[in-house]
């Protein structure tokens, strides 16, 4: 099984070989349902909670004598009748995870895969040659590929200097962060206390740009 190699200009320059048995594959829309609803549901953090009447505060009193007031009795003021009572049949946090068999997993893929490449929505490249880190060049290339009018995913088989920036970041552009969970405040590198600031046109370390003038502990060993 072949398929077209083209260049930043869209125009096809080669063909290479593809395996079948990857590429090929017939569309199992039955097995690719199942891997989507496994992969949203597992998205879910099912910390959904809601108080019933047992696990609200207070009501431990009854809140007036049973008879003679002319109204309905009640022996708490956590009852689901009042405000602020307990919630009936409510949400209770549980789990949401849904395993699907590899085998099951890698067919979906495949089934999507190959679908693509079938409809012609796949293009391969000999290299992503782009001028400079503009938004309006890589807007151009993408029309050249023609696929500039659709959401696109670039793969890349390594990193490559001209997309791993931000597009149109000049060495001017920077970004800061602080904080963080080692060391002590104000001691060094390593505190929790410094303020970094970090390149956007440019993949070098953080440079220590300041301190802050207090660091406090927040909950769970972080720091802010």
């Amino acid at each position: 099984m072949k398929i077209e190699v083209h260049n930043n200009s869209g125009i096809v320059v080669d063909s290479i070989d593809i395996d079948s048995n990857v590429f090929g594959v017939k569309l199992n829309p039955s097995v690719v349902r199942q891997a989507v609803l496994a992969e949203l549901t597992n998205l879910r953090q099912g910390t959904h909670s809601a108080k019933n009447r047992s696990a609200v505060r207070g009501g431990g009193k009854k809140p007036f004598k049973q008879k003679g007031r002319g109204v309905a009795r009640a022996g708490t003021i956590r009852s689901p009748l009042w405000k602020g009572g307990g919630v009936v049949f409510g949400p209770e946090p549980h789990g949401y995870s849904h395993k699907m068999p590899k085998k099951m997993s890698k067919l979906a893929r495949k089934s999507v895969i190959s679908k693509r490449i079938k409809d012609g929505e796949v293009v391969v490249l000999d290299t992503i040659d782009i001028e400079s880190k503009k938004t309006s060049n890589f807007k151009s290339f993408l029309k050249n590929i023609k696929v500039g009018q659709k959401k696109t995913l670039i793969l890349v088989s390594s990193f490559q200097e001209n997309l791993g920036n931000r597009a149109g970041a000049s060495g001017e552009d920077h970004g800061y962060f602080m904080g963080g969970n080692r060391g002590v405040s104000n001691q060094g590198s390593t505190g929790f206390g410094d303020i970094e600031r970090v390149s956007y046109a440019s993949n070098t370390t953080a440079t220590d740009w300041g301190d802050l003038p207090n660091g406090r502990y927040g909950v769970a060993g972080t720091h802010y």
